[in-house]
C-alpha cells in the first residue's frame, strides 16, 4: 500500500483512529474531516487501499481495498481479496499497539467499501477495539459469522446510512443492522432522510460524538 496519510495527535498521543476511504478514493479524501472531529490526543491514519483491477467497473484498476464483482447481495465475493485485505489492518493495529497505544484505544472506521473492511476487520480481530464506525456499507462475507467473529460481544459500532443511497442499498445497511444486533449487545444503526451515497454535517456530528465518546482525550 501507498504511504498513509498521518496527523499527529497534539500534544501527546494517546488514542489512534483508522480510517478506510471508499472505492477509488485515497487516504487524501477523508483525512480532513476525521481531523476536524477527533479529539486533538487522538493520532489520524487514512492509509490508501492499494491499486487493483476492479471487475465491478469492467476491470479498470483503481484504489479498492478488495475486488468487487458486483453490488448484489447474492454476488460472490472476493474471500480472498477480503481476507488479505484484513490482514493488512489487522497488521497497522499490531503496530499501533507495539508503539505502546492499547487495542482499547484504536477506534476503526471507514466509507462504503472502506466501512465494510473496517466492520470485518473489528469484528475478527481478537481483542476489543475501542469501536467502529460504519459509514454507508455492508458486512461482507456475512454468512462466515456468528463463526468469524473474535472480538467480544460488546465491542461499540456505529453504523450509519442515507436512506436514499444508490450505491449500497439502504436495505443493506438495514440488514447488516440486524445481523449485527445478534452477535453484539448494543449497535447503533442511524438513518438520514434523503441521504445519498455520501457523508453529511448531521452524519459527522453523530460521529464525532461517537469518537469522543468511545476514543475521550484523557
Amino acid at each position: 500500500m501507498a504511504v498513509p496519510v498521518i496527523i499527529a495527535a497534539t500534544p501527546k498521543q494517546n488514542g489512534t483512529l483508522i480510517f478506510l476511504h471508499g472505492l477509488g478514493d485515497t487516504g487524501h479524501g477523508w483525512a480532513s474531516a476525521i481531523a476536524g472531529i477527533r479529539p486533538q490526543t487522538i493520532k489520524v491514519i487514512c492509509p490508501t487501499a492499494p491499486t487493483i483491477p476492479v471487475t465491478l467497473n469492467a476491470g479498470f484498476r483503481m484504489p479498492s481495498w478488495f475486488d468487487l464483482r458486483a453490488l448484489d447481495v447474492a454476488s460472490p465475493e472476493d474471500e480472498e481479496g477480503i481476507m488479505q485485505a484484513t490482514q493488512n489492518i489487522h497488521a497497522m493495529i499490531d503496530s499501533e499497539i507495539k508503539s505502546g497505544i492499547p487495542a482499547s484505544k484504536i477506534l476503526l472506521g471507514g466509507f462504503s467499501q472502506g466501512g465494510a473492511l473496517a466492520l470485518y476487520s473489528a469484528l475478527s480481530y481478537p481483542e476489543k477495539l475501542a469501536g467502529v464506525v460504519a459509514l454507508s456499507c455492508w458486512l461482507p462475507l456475512r454468512k462466515s459469522f456468528p463463526g468469524a467473529q473474535r472480538c467480544p460481544n460488546d465491542l461499540p459500532v456505529l453504523q450509519c446510512h442515507g436512506d436514499c443511497d444508490p450505491v449500497v442499498p439502504y436495505k443493506w445497511g438495514q440488514m447488516t443492522a440486524s445481523l449485527l444486533k445478534n452477535l453484539l449487545k448494543g449497535p447503533e444503526f442511524k438513518s438520514y432522510r434523503g441521504l445519498m451515497h455520501t457523508s453529511s454535517d448531521e452524519e459527522l456530528q453523530d460521529v464525532k460524538e461517537f469518537i469522543h465518546r468511545n476514543l475521550p482525550s484523557q
